[in-house]
């Protein structure tokens, strides 16, 4: 396997879901009638989403993608498929992941004032900052690039956030999550919004008023693009001793700052984008981000992420990466006024590529991201 190739190549479908906001967020719905519960407005659930103090609580946690990226040959499917994880947390701020992967393990422990990532694979410790927001998405494939956010509270929250007020919001019934009762918060783009996706569903705890699912869903289907949430819950204090952490005997400990690119990676991201860029075109759910980047610049970052010791997975692999090919793979070519180039395309959102090295990306439709693209200069 070409792990360079799968690096450039996962990180042009990433930037599409990443753009979207909305590609990552979704879980699965529980088991069971819908509860009978009092009536409740929209607007003090959007509150409660956004303020909630988050309780103590361990569970298992379920990630089903569907993102509908195009398979390229001889490359994993790089980000649809399901996995597993369990994940606790005081509530106060200490928390633990762990990540089954085959014969071995990914834990991610935040004891409150150190965070530690340690993967028993390769025997390796990396410690971080306490409060360290990206930790706990852990990669589900090193092969593949996949990666789990796990803490489906805050996302929601940033998703609501970011959407509410482009939104028309409506309460649709009751649901049960993870054996718990809960309203189902209705999100839906406004009429003037030009995107993709059709709505957003989160499941509030009618009890803790935190958010326990949150359903993406695009135009055309009933299937959420993606899926990410309990499908276990226990409620209430843990076992303080999951928040510990001690390198094990004979492991490796590395000093590690993922927050924050590279001083290479951001040389290199200041060269890439110099001639102009990023730049942010609408608002709400039909936000469009432009930048120009050049080929050489894209694979130098690829590059450059492999020797700084992000990724699980290591490897030495000395084949040249073909960007522009890899692209060509994953889309289809169009043109137009704005020029020539790559449109890659998923169930989330769109990626259009100029020929010229100017970039598109958002949940909308290519028509969005052609006139946007003709604004780069």
């Amino acid at each position: 396997m070409n792990r360079r190739r799968v690096t450039v190549a996962t990180a042009a479908v990433g930037v599409i879901a990443g753009a979207a906001g909305l590609g990552v967020l979704a879980l699965p719905a529980g088991a069971g009638p819908a509860p009978v519960l009092p009536d409740v407005s929209a607007e003090s659930l959007v509150e409660s989403v956004l303020t909630a103090k988050p309780a103590a609580f361990g569970g298992t946690v379920e990630v089903a993608n569907d993102l509908g990226i195009p398979a390229i040959a001889g490359l994993p499917q790089l980000s649809d498929g399901d996995s597993k994880l369990r994940m606790w947390t005081d509530g106060e701020g200490r928390v633990r992941v762990q990540l089954p992967s085959g014969d071995a393990e990914r834990t991610f422990v935040d004891d409150g004032q150190t965070g530690w990532l340690w993967d028993s694979a390769d025997q390796t410790v990396k410690q971080l900052p306490h409060g360290t927001r990206s930790a706990p998405a852990l990669d589900l494939d090193p092969e593949g690039g996949r990666s789990v956010p796990s803490d489906p509270v805050s996302l929601s929250r940033e998703v609501v956030a970011k959407i509410k007020e482009f939104s028309d919001v409506s309460v649709d019934g009751t649901a049960r999550v993870a054996g718990r009762s809960t309203y189902e918060l209705v999100l839906s783009p406004k009429p003037t919004e030009r995107t993709v996706l059709r709505e957003v569903r989160v499941a509030v705890d009618s009890e803790l008023r935190v958010p326990l699912r949150v359903a993406v869903l695009t135009n055309g289907t009933d299937v959420p693009a993606v899926q990410v949430g309990f499908a276990e819950l226990n409620v209430g204090a843990q076992d303080a001793s999951l928040f510990t952490f001690t390198p094990p005997a004979g492991a490796k400990v590395e000093q590690s700052t993922p927050d924050g690119p590279t001083e290479e990676e951001k040389a290199l991201a200041e060269s890439a984008l110099a001639e102009a860029g990023p730049e942010v075109h609408g608002e709400g759910w039909d936000v469009v981000l432009t930048a120009r980047v050049t080929p050489d610049a894209l694979t130098g970052m690829a590059e450059a992420r492999q020797r700084s010791g992000r990724e699980w997975k290591g490897g030495e692999d000395s084949a040249d990466v073909d960007v522009q090919g890899l692209l060509k793979q994953l889309g289809k070519q169009v043109g137009g006024p704005w020029g020539s180039g790559t449109l890659i395309t998923t169930r989330v959102g769109g990626l259009l590529l100029a020929d010229d090295g100017r970039v598109a990306v958002g949940a909308v439709p290519e028509q969005v991201l052609t006139e946007s693209i003709a604004k780069v200069k």
